[in-house]
């Protein structure tokens, strides 16, 4: 990883936000400079000007940490989630959410196409279309959970791949500290 203060100044002269420099993943990704500006510009666009529901965004992400071991994103969006009052058992849900019976037609959609894109790259014209009635056929909302789910599957290899560590003083797995079978 850069140092601090290195990835603070490459992330200043790229335009990355100070905040973002000091996080582990940007700290590796500023080795190349173009490949963090795209990154910090999908989390830009995915994460703040969004329009798909921060709720089912996180759910998506909290999927894809839990299916391919990430510890790194499952952690970390554990927090990200707890901060826009997704409940814990929602989180939790995900792990086995063809099993747990408090998610709706919107979630099993949504995690459905996350679980087919994971496995297959794709996702298929039956859930497509479920994700079609749940999203209410916003064109905008399905363009994004499509770019979402790719965006941080992307991110799970990147953090993996690249060994990236979690933040001093960050506790894994949260909050019981079970592991993906895969993990």
């Amino acid at each position: 990883m850069l140092s601090p203060a290195d990835a603070r100044q490459r992330a200043a002269e790229c335009g990355i936000p100070e905040g973002m420099a000091e996080l582990s993943v940007f700290r590796i990704a500023l080795h190349q400079p173009g490949v963090a500006v795209a990154l910090n510009g999908m989390l830009e666009a995915l994460l703040w000007k969004g329009v798909l529901d921060a709720r089912l965004r996180e759910l998506i992400i909290m999927r894809i940490g839990w299916v391919t071991g990430s510890v790194y994103e499952w952690t970390q969006h554990w927090r990200v989630a707890r901060l826009l009052d997704v409940p814990e058992h929602d989180l939790l849900g995900v792990r086995d959410w063809r099993n747990t019976n408090h998610f709706g037609e919107v979630e099993r959609a949504v995690l459905a196409a996350t679980d087919e894109t994971l496995r297959d790259g794709t996702i298929s014209d039956e859930t497509w279309t479920a994700c079609q009635r749940a999203l209410r056929g916003n064109e905008a909302m399905l363009v994004e959970l499509v770019a979402a789910i790719g965006n941080w599957r992307l991110f799970s290899a990147l953090l993996r791949s690249l060994n990236v560590p979690l933040e001093d003083g960050i506790d894994a797995w949260p909050p019981e500290g079970a592991r993906p079978p895969t993990g």
